[in-house]
């Protein structure tokens, strides 16, 4: 094994397997996708998706979780959007690894 290879500490290692298992559900993927270009309510998501607003909601906690999606409120409607530009570079750099 080479030994310049910096291993993160085994804490950092298991919070990044959790972070991956996020991305491996296809709704949540379809989410994010959804919010690369707008911020969306619930009602708005759950409708592009063709999907319950309740299931959309669960998996927007999810994704809040683990930090993906942040929000904001106006009034009683509350409208999501990415965390940040990582992750759009997550989904860009998996799609892209995917379709070498």
């Amino acid at each position: 094994m080479n030994q310049n290879i910096h291993m993160p500490a085994e804490e950092e290692i298991y919070y990044l397997s959790e972070f991956y298992k996020v991305f491996g559900d296809s709704t949540r993927i379809k989410i994010l996708y959804i919010l690369l270009d707008q911020e969306l309510c619930v009602n708005d998501i759950a409708q592009a998706l063709s999907m319950t607003p309740s299931s959309i909601s669960h998996q927007l906690r999810i994704l809040k979780q683990h930090r993906l999606v942040k929000f904001r409120r106006d009034g009683k409607t509350i409208y999501y959007s990415l965390a940040d530009h990582h992750v759009e570079n997550i989904l860009s750099q998996g799609l892209e690894h995917i379709e070498e």
